[in-house]
């Protein structure tokens, strides 16, 4: 939202939500980045997939081979059930066919992979972290 709209809808000058802004950004208390949201991109496809990772590796080593590839936009180490999971989008069926046949059934790496394809997606909120880039 631009800072007009901003200080319009707080009934102050644009130059306080600036100044109060710029205030933030400096002690290191906001972030202003971009990101793009695969909902809003209208992927046709978009599949969580919980992967067990095989005796002999870790889930760092899998987490880092599946980041390469700008289908996966989620990486998540968890305790429990799986190892790892995991959110896959792409624009088609097939690609998330070729993904599973690919980087999950032909891997060495993986022991089980439970596929969980979305149906609707109510809710997503991106949470940014720390480390995130700007």
């Amino acid at each position: 939202m631009a800072f007009s709209e901003i200080a319009q809808q707080l009934d102050v000058s644009e130059g306080t939500i600036r100044n109060r802004v710029s205030g933030l950004r400096d002690n290191n208390m906001l972030r202003i980045v971009a990101m793009s949201d695969p909902v809003a991109t209208e992927y046709t496809t978009d599949a969580m997939i919980g992967l067990n990772v095989a005796t002999g590796v870790t889930p760092r080593q899998v987490a880092e081979r599946l980041e390469r590839n700008p289908r996966v936009v989620f990486i998540l180490w968890v305790a429990g059930r799986y190892d790892l999971i995991i959110e896959l989008v792409s624009d088609d069926s097939d690609a998330l066919k070729d993904f599973l046949e690919h980087e999950i059934h032909a891997s060495n790496d993986i022991a089980n992979a439970d596929v969980m394809p979305g149906l609707k997606n109510f809710k997503n909120q991106f949470l940014l972290k720390q480390g995130a880039k700007e």
